[in-house]
């Protein structure tokens, strides 16, 4: 029988300024050594939306290579396991190859990762997938939503490797009245979002919905912030910067920063925060 092995581990708090109430991702860092079955078997253990695994990279310009598992599978990206992950490889002693930018290799390419105002954000990779929802899917998700079709004032895939779509409904409250059937869209990967009112501390209220990867409700989503927010500010739907809050339904506080540059990239930002350091034997 083959001994386990410690790992240093840490679980990181993202998206919210006090601790615990963001987003947990757990890291298992030095992860060179562990296969696939060991990942997804640490994944599901976990129960956490997304469990990260560090590596040496093995594209010359990265910092470390990342691989992301939900309990029912691997993502090719995630927003907040990306911060979660570079925030616990920084304070494991990671040094990045240039400044404060940090570039992080994962199944859908090359993510950077900058350091400023006292957050980390990521850049929003290309959507794989974009376009209106087809009419039977958009109705399958409005009769799932228990809404009618009109509320929706917008729809979009937002794929950026999980497989989004999401639904502009008109008011953040909308947003949080939804009380979905999930069972209808067993296989779905679906957000809704919604404005607050002129003058709020955030623009939009997010929810997404991610029963297509065993995961019903993730409390704070950076990846379809990301390809939301690339929706938004390149049809004029939202300001260059913006935020967002997400989690209220499940106890969470999500605070996250949109920022689009002028050469067009979306920055997603928020908090970071080590809850749980230690070790993991595997």
């Amino acid at each position: 029988m083959t001994m386990p092995r410690s790992h240093p581990f840490a679980q990181v708090d993202v998206f919210s300024p006090t601790p615990y109430l963001g987003n947990p991702v757990a890291v298992v860092l030095d992860a060179a050594d562990l296969d696939d079955q060991a990942m997804q078997r640490v994944a599901r253990w976990t129960n956490l939306s997304e469990t990260t695994f560090v590596l040496p990279p093995s594209a010359p310009e990265a910092d470390y290579r990342l691989r992301i598992f939900t309990p029912g599978g691997e993502l090719p990206f995630a927003g907040h396991p990306t911060l979660g992950s570079a925030h616990a490889w920084l304070e494991h002693g990671g040094t990045p190859r240039s400044g404060d930018r940090i570039v992080q290799e994962c199944q859908a390419g090359l993510v950077e990762v900058r350091r400023g105002e006292g957050i980390l954000s990521f850049a929003a990779p290309p959507t794989r997938r974009s376009g209106d929802l087809e009419q039977g899917y958009l109705e399958q998700v409005v009769a799932a939503f228990g809404i009618d079709r009109d509320q929706v004032l917008g729809h979009q895939w937002v794929d950026n490797g999980p497989g989004w779509a999401v639904v502009r409904l008109a008011t953040a409250q909308e947003v949080l009245d939804l009380d979905p059937d999930l069972a209808q869209i067993p296989t779905a990967m679906v957000g809704a979002i919604g404005a607050y009112p002129p003058g709020s501390e955030h623009a939009f209220e997010l929810r997404t919905f991610a029963p297509g990867v065993g995961v019903a409700e993730d409390p704070v989503c950076g990846s379809m912030n990301a390809s939301v927010g690339q929706w938004l500010t390149n049809t004029g739907a939202a300001p260059a910067s913006y935020k967002v809050s997400q989690g209220v339904r499940l106890g969470r506080a999500g605070d996250i920063t949109i920022t689009a540059d002028p050469d067009g990239t979306v920055w997603v930002g928020g908090a970071t925060s080590t809850c749980f350091r230690g070790t993991a034997a595997l």
